[in-house]
């Protein structure tokens, strides 16, 4: 286990050399200057090696005597200098926090440092790209939203969780879940199960799927945050844990799992430490009408907006897959989209007893 104080000695290291890099060209009577890398479309790739999207190596300068630069050098100092100050104080804030703790006006002026927090995040994310670095990383806080429940105990700061004993509610899985903050002290499950919806989820819960099947069931809430992507990283690294992802039948359940899987491209900066390739997709497809069954009825047919995304997808080199692409060809054919509630419509625990169990003994998973 990495210890907290010993990484926040690497990280506030980091934020000191960029800092005494710029000091060392001022001192050689130079503009000051920082590279960072390019975070633009046209410099990201997805890489079959790791099977994760990232960062290409292209770079740009922010130059302070740039007068289109000048700003944003600033900016980009200050945020550095309040996220060292925050660490030393071995505290976390939010994006928000932070923004209001750096904005004032500039003395003799009527400028502030910043209008408004658009101005503030970008910074945030140049920093991590820069320095190989999380936010949880320089202690601040992204929005915790997901929910974990199943045979795994974790130390969490001085308290040790048991997550069999979470009630309806679940854990909350919290933003920064790097191994010097939440420690997996005992797991004996057989593989996790991540849920698109909240409202899945909690049928999987009060089912106590978890405890009948010895799995990790964990939901984003819709698109995962990066709390519970790392935590399923760790899972899957860590424990070896099989990871299998149940999303709605949908263009947009399909790209969720893809974040999950390979990483987002707003996020290629730092996705070797998000991404879990090994990911599988178990369901729902549109191939499941007819092998379970299900009701026409309870299909909703696409729409212009689906159409267009499903073409995207079709055209990402991580969904070339000859399985996905039938998969994509079959919706498009049948114009159909599925939620995850429409198995309801075979019975309340249909989703549960039936559906995932067969699917998960038959292997029947896409890549």
């Amino acid at each position: 286990m990495v210890d907290t104080k010993t990484k926040d000695k690497e990280v506030i290291k980091k934020l000191e050399n960029l800092g005494e890099n710029v000091l060392k060209q001022i001192n050689a009577g130079e503009g000051p200057q920082v590279q960072l890398p390019v975070r633009s479309l046209g410099n990201i790739y997805f890489d079959n090696k790791s099977k994760t999207i990232k960062l290409g190596d292209k770079t740009s300068e922010r130059q302070f005597l740039n007068i289109a630069h000048t700003r944003k050098f600033m900016q980009t100092m200050l945020v550095a200098n309040e996220i060292k100050k925050v660490i030393h104080q071995n505290a976390t804030v939010s994006i928000r926090d932070l923004y209001y703790a750096l904005k004032h006006t500039i003395e003799g002026t009527q400028e502030n440092t910043f209008e408004d927090q658009g101005e503030s995040d970008p910074l945030i994310e140049d920093l991590e790209a820069s320095l190989n670095l999380l936010r949880e990383e320089l202690h601040l806080a992204a929005s915790a939203k997901g929910i974990i429940a199943g045979p795994m105990v974790v130390k969490d700061g001085n308290d040790t969780i048991d997550l069999t004993k979470m009630g309806s509610g679940g854990w909350s899985v919290p933003s920064n879940v790097e191994e010097d903050r939440v420690t997996i002290k005992d797991i004996s499950a057989d593989y996790v199960l991540f849920i698109e919806k909240d409202a899945v989820w909690r049928r999987f819960n009060e089912d106590k799927f978890w405890q009948k099947n010895n799995c990790i069931i964990i939901t984003g809430r819709g698109q995962a945050a990066r709390g519970e992507r790392r935590l399923v990283q760790r899972l899957n690294r860590e424990h070896k844990l099989p990871i299998y992802s149940l999303m709605d039948a949908d263009p947009w359940g399909m790209y969720i799992y893809s974040v999950i899987k390979q990483g987002s491209i707003s996020l290629s900066y730092s996705e070797e430490k998000l991404a879990t390739p090994e990911t599988q997709y178990i369901g729902l497809t549109v191939g499941d009408v007819a092998k379970f069954k299900i009701p026409k009825e309870v299909t909703i047919k696409l729409n212009q907006l689906d159409i267009k995304r499903l073409d995207e997808l079709k055209s990402y080199e991580w969904f070339k897959h000859k399985k996905w692409q039938a998969e994509f060809d079959l919706m498009k054919e049948k114009n159909i989209k599925m939620e995850l509630e429409a198995l309801s419509k075979k019975g309340i625990r249909f989703i549960t007893e039936e559906y995932l169990p067969q699917k998960i003994k038959s292997g029947d998973f896409l890549p």
